[in-house]
């Protein structure tokens, strides 16, 4: 298969484009990929890295109030449609896949106007601006969580999941050990991670709830964020905070699949990456939202954890160290009450995502024969 991926601007874009490209090599071989992004994403970084062949264009998003800025955005987007045009006639790709932000409108505009298959993916319960735009355009839509079914032409959709989260589920059995954090392995472990970049609000309420955690019969590794580490051993130090044998604070914790196994429950933000990953595994979690994204749809990617009995939630208003340490030991210290939502989380969960939505890309091209 020749693939064309677009995609960029936030990991919750790439990640899945990125499982997805890795199981494609793997069942398919010959496979093919470029990868089209944003000349200021992440993927810049991130998928070269991977050894994945990029192109980028420069585009930005639409001002929600009037500005002249917006002209310059449709100037824009009408250039990177043909700049599309161009990369596809010299790629030749089977299908084209997009996986969100405003580098893929362009992109599977461009490949449906010249009659190429194409796919796009929805990872969140509340679908995009750009993928919203697309649904009329595109031949096949996959979907991570029921509630965005309705937002598409229903014909087009089909149920995958996350790509991400059969990534995850081939590591279930790390032999990953806590001893490489000074911890212990026979202790249920409870992660905080508030992303790769760190929550500020996150990080102040776990500080102050440290002095608490150290009491607690079991243990936790908090990440503060790369660029927020040096903060937070500030904090700690002005309020006269030493965490304990049980709690370790680190600036970032690498390699998630390999240790999310491992962990007991996890408290973290409700991004659509992470609720693929802890209902492939089945990890009991503890959701706070970020307040800071589209149309909010963190609380409802949460929501659709909270119904199943899969995870709690707390939103960030209402989250302080009482809140915190009110959730944590109902879920820690009830070992049967971890196992119910370990449980439920699994029944969630799609493990072989990828493979659906390689089949997803298939009937696409198969469509157009």
């Amino acid at each position: 298969m020749r693939l064309l991926v677009s995609g960029g601007g936030t990991g919750g874009h790439i990640y899945p484009a990125l499982a997805l490209i890795e199981r494609l090599k793997q069942v398919e071989p010959d496979t093919e990929v470029l990868y089209v992004g944003t000349t200021r994403g992440l993927e810049n970084k991130i998928v070269p890295d991977a050894g994945i062949k990029l192109e980028t264009m420069h585009m930005q998003g639409f001002k929600r109030s009037l500005s002249l800025e917006n002209f310059k955005t449709i100037y824009l987007f009408l250039n990177s449609v043909r700049h599309a045009k161009k990369i596809i006639k010299d790629f030749k790709p089977d299908v084209v896949l997009g996986t969100g932000g405003y580098v893929s409108g362009a992109v599977l505009y461009a490949a449906a106007k010249k009659h190429i298959p194409t796919v796009i993916h929805e990872q969140n319960s509340v679908v995009g601006v750009t993928n919203k735009f697309l649904s009329r355009y595109v031949d096949q839509i996959a979907i991570a969580f029921e509630a965005a079914r309705n937002q598409f032409p229903v014909a087009k959709v089909t149920m995958t999941g996350n790509p991400r989260a059969q990534q995850v589920a081939a590591q279930r059995d790390s032999d990953f050990s806590w001893a490489n954090y000074d911890l212990k392995d026979d202790i249920p472990t409870l992660m905080i991670f508030g992303g790769s970049q760190g929550a500020p609000k996150i990080n102040k309420t776990v500080v102050d709830s440290i002095t608490e955690f150290n009491k607690r019969p079991y243990q936790v590794i908090f990440a503060t964020g790369q660029k927020r580490y040096d903060d937070v051993k500030k904090q700690l130090i002005e309020k006269k905070i030493k965490p304990s044998t049980n709690v370790k604070v680190v600036p970032y914790i690498k390699d998630m699949p390999a240790k999310m196994p491992k962990v007991a429950a996890l408290v973290s933000r409700a991004g659509a990456t992470t609720i693929a990953e802890v209902t492939a595994l089945g990890v009991p979690t503890i959701l706070i939202p970020s307040p800071y994204v589209t149309a909010n749809h963190q609380v409802k990617n949460a929501q659709a954890l909270v119904r199943n009995n899969a995870g709690l939630m707390i939103t960030e208003d209402k989250l302080d160290s009482r809140s915190l340490l009110i959730q944590a030991d109902k879920i820690m210290e009830d070992e049967q009450l971890r196992q119910e939502m370990a449980n439920a989380a699994k029944k969630m969960g799609r493990p072989d995502a990828a493979d659906r939505l390689i089949k997803v890309l298939h009937k696409a091209i198969d469509e157009h024969k």
